[in-house]
């Protein structure tokens, strides 16, 4: 949108439910999460400076936190029996809801996300709205 202008107004865009956080309805599993990091990370950098790349790293800080523990009782940081175990404790964690929506990792799914996790936006007078 700086770049762009008023020429990328009613622009169409999918992305983490991060980005409009705000306007996520209460029942969204991601909206907590979402409006505390935006909060945080606007409070830090500015406002107007959120964005999905700095959440897309605080989501990792959060599946690491819950997994590395798991693999720090199977074996020792840096061997392969370490690798292993990260890989066995995030497929086999409960699904965790994270500022991008909800990561339900499964032995044949990788990408981690639940379906139901991106949003659609609008650009509506400069700025996102949430496209229901």
């Amino acid at each position: 949108m700086r770049v762009g202008g008023k020429a990328v107004e009613g622009t169409f865009v999918t992305a983490g439910p991060v980005v409009v956080a705000e306007q996520l309805p209460d029942s969204h599993p991601s909206k907590t999460l979402g409006v505390k990091f935006n909060a945080e990370y606007e409070r830090i950098h500015g406002a107007g400076t959120r964005n999905q790349f700095a959440a897309h790293s605080y989501d990792a800080f959060l599946m690491l936190e819950k997994v590395v523990p798991v693999a720090l009782k199977k074996a020792r940081p840096g061997t392969p029996e370490f690798r292993a175990a990260l890989k066995e404790a995030l497929e086999s964690t409960p699904a965790l809801a994270v500022t991008h929506g909800v990561l339900d990792y499964k032995p044949d799914d990788h990408w981690g996300y639940r379906p139901d996790t991106g949003v659609i936006m609008k650009v509506v007078n400069g700025d996102w709205k949430l496209d229901n």
